[in-house]
């Protein structure tokens, strides 16, 4: 019980965190350099900027910002997960009032630093969301409910969609924010790409001569089986035992360390997996 309550405290005390990290990043960064940083906090900028442009219309953005998450919420709860997308929502609800609140500040003029900078913090925001069970929504849930399906890593899908949503800024606001909006969501997706592997996956072969074993320290781990082939050692011409499988980038480290505990002197290869194809577990999404 207290395991389970000190568990909800770091995931619920990591997402205000995260929100203040990317409210603030929106003020400095995003805000200075005119951004259109993509998904639906781009969005929500793109269609607030252009409200004020050519209206004279001020919307929050907590408002605009909640009415565009709405059908991505709707994805989240019907088939991602419940609890996942309650937290998710507290993330956007905080994320918006942040906004609203913190005032704007300059931290340099240079686009080009505004643009990577930006986009590195707006990854690790998003990445430590994502490592606590939550998301900032918008695109983040299109990206997860694409990976469960495919079983492959999505962002890139994304930031091909964002890539439009900056198109929208080009259309509005000339093509040097489009550009520098790109150069942003790139060095985001590069953040989030090397953070979060959650989607990602590493192909092990294991030669070693307690291959029972292996598998059962592997599936202890990953919740994956393996195939065991049989070889001969090139030098002696011992038999040999040689353990396939695939992991979850994320555990890979967990699963390399239980194998050597098992077997010392065992050979491990790991390989990128680009794609999988038929049955591979994901944890599930509360």
């Amino acid at each position: 019980m207290k395991q389970s309550m000190k568990k909800e405290a770091v995931r619920i005390l990591t997402i205000c965190v995260a929100a203040l990290i990317m409210a603030t990043n929106i003020k400095t960064f995003v805000q200075t350099g005119a951004l259109v940083p993509g998904g639906a906090t781009g969005l929500t900028i793109l269609i607030q900027r252009a409200l004020e442009t050519f209206f004279q219309l001020k919307i929050p953005y907590t408002v605009l910002n909640i009415i565009i998450n709405c059908i991505p919420i709707y994805i989240g709860f019907r088939y991602i997960g419940k609890k996942f997308t309650l937290y998710s929502c507290l993330m956007i609800f905080l994320t918006g009032i942040f906004t609203d609140l913190i005032p704007s500040i300059v931290v340099t003029y240079d686009i080009l630093l505004i643009s990577i900078f930006g986009g590195i913090i707006n990854g690790f925001a998003i990445s430590q969301c994502l490592r606590v069970d939550a998301t900032t929504g918008g695109t983040d849930f299109i990206s997860i409910y694409i990976s469960q399906k495919t079983g492959t890593d999505s962002f890139n899908i994304v930031l091909g969609i964002n890539t439009v949503i900056v198109g929208l800024g080009d259309l509005l606001f000339g093509w040097d924010i489009a550009l520098y909006s790109i150069i942003f969501q790139y060095a985001s997706t590069q953040v989030l790409h090397m953070l979060y592997k959650q989607y990602q996956q590493q192909t092990l072969f294991i030669v070693t001569n307690k291959a029972s074993e292996v598998c059962e320290a592997i599936s202890n781990i990953s919740h994956h089986g393996a195939t065991i082939m049989q070889g001969e050692g090139s030098y002696k011409g011992d038999a040999r035992s040689v353990v396939y499988s695939v992991v979850s980038t994320h555990e890979s480290g967990r699963v390399i360390s239980a194998i050597k505990e098992v077997d010392e002197k065992a050979f491990i290869n790991t390989i990128k997996t680009e794609q999988v194809k038929g049955r591979f577990y994901h944890k599930p999404k509360d």
